[in-house]
């Protein structure tokens, strides 16, 4: 199947696993802030509810001694209504609130927010029984305080920054990567451009020299022909980082064109087949070098599959309302899921010689430079692996 390429890929996978352990960390304190804090909480609302119970305690003390002026009565009230964090309710037997504090409502709604809360308390935990006397009872219920609350969900609001703080983090890091790498390859390919024009001069000159010694014509015509690919790849490697300028071309010839000349360099057991007349027309906003080189980049790609150099590339074109279709089949040993998305980035190549640069630049050519979009469409081990292109028409 496919192998990476060590060079490149090691260091982009070190990358990632750095990047998913980053987050796993990020995870684990987010964790650990959050059963710290539950807690602390769970602390809290048991001396909650510990200083509540003394005061019923007490009151029920005052009461069973007899001690329960009108002075004392005013006192033990005058407790809960001290407390200025735990909102609380006291009603009588009779369920009519005697008592309330530290909720918040206006004097028209009164009623109705202490009974709405008086419920919600009641759903949550058993009341407080504070005993008045002479089989009479009183019933305290009561909430956290807003700072015990604001304990609970903390926590979660740390979590969430942190997750904010690292997918930012990653974003910016992933940003800053890709640039710098897309410096480097872009770099690469004009220094090549660069380099390729002094041998291609050269290669000319000597072609012309070889028409003057009258060498065999089918000889010249060869080199001829291989010049002017070279002047090709030369003019597409100094576009890359550079912004193209798209003109209408025939999407049916710049496919025959770039079958013919592949059909002669791969080997006669392959056969490049097509489901388009030689005549068909159909005008794209195109740059043909580079749009060309994509489509010889899918086709050498599907020769490096197919085994024993035996087999069949089909190239099918299919025509919707606001887009074409491109689709590039070959009956090779196809490609794992797994490596779907991963086949497109730089380095990754199945050849013990190469960059792993060709399918990368073209997922580069035809979404960057054309809008349009590059995938697998499908893949089946052994059977046949299927590279599909829309472009907008």
């Amino acid at each position: 199947m496919f192998n990476s390429n060590k060079t490149v890929l090691d260091i982009y996978y070190k990358k990632k696993r750095w990047k998913q352990s980053l987050l796993l960390f990020a995870i684990f304190i987010g964790i650990g802030s959050l059963l710290f804090t539950n807690k602390l909480v769970n602390e809290a609302s048991k001396e909650e509810r510990t200083k509540i119970k003394h005061w019923a305690e007490a009151t029920r003390l005052l009461v069973t001694e007899d001690n329960l002026n009108e002075d004392v009565f005013n006192f033990l009230f005058q407790i809960p209504e001290d407390n200025t964090t735990i909102p609380l309710i006291i009603v009588d037997e009779n369920n009519k609130i005697t008592t309330d504090g530290n909720i918040k409502y206006s004097p028209k709604n009164r009623e109705k927010v202490l009974y709405k809360e008086l419920a919600r308390m009641k759903s949550r935990q058993k009341p407080i029984i504070i005993p008045l006397g002479e089989n009479e009872n009183h019933y305290l219920y009561y909430s956290e305080s807003s700072l015990q609350t604001q304990l609970r969900y903390y926590p979660f609001f740390q979590l969430g920054v942190i997750v904010i703080f690292i997918i930012a983090a990653y974003v910016t890091f992933s940003t800053a990567r890709k640039s710098e790498q897309n410096l480097v390859w872009i770099g690469m390919a004009k220094e090549t451009a660069h380099q390729l024009g002094t041998p291609i001069s050269s290669l000319m000159a000597w072609i012309e020299l070889l028409k003057e010694e009258k060498i065999n014509p089918i000889i010249i015509t060869e080199l001829s022909k291989d010049s002017k690919r070279l002047e090709k790849i030369t003019e597409r490697f100094s576009k890359i980082g550079s912004h193209p300028e798209l003109f209408p071309e025939n999407l049916y010839q710049q496919l025959l064109n770039t079958i013919n000349y592949l059909q002669t360099r791969i080997s006669k057991k392959i056969t490049i087949t097509y489901n388009f007349s030689d005549t068909k027309e159909l005008y794209l906003p195109l740059s043909s070098s580079l749009f060309s080189w994509v489509i010889e980049n899918l086709v050498r790609n599907s020769v490096d599959a197919l085994e024993d150099n035996v087999g069949e590339i089909n190239i099918d074109v299919q025509e919707k309302e606001n887009e074409v279709i491109i689709e590039v089949t070959d009956n090779g040993k196809g490609i794992p899921k797994s490596k779907f998305k991963t086949i497109f980035n730089p380095g990754f190549t199945s050849k013990k010689r190469g960059w792993g640069l060709g399918l990368s630049l073209s997922k580069r050519i035809i979404e960057i430079y054309h809008k349009g979009k590059i995938a697998i469409k499908s893949s089946t081990p052994k059977k046949a692996t299927t590279f599909r292109i829309l472009l907008k028409k």
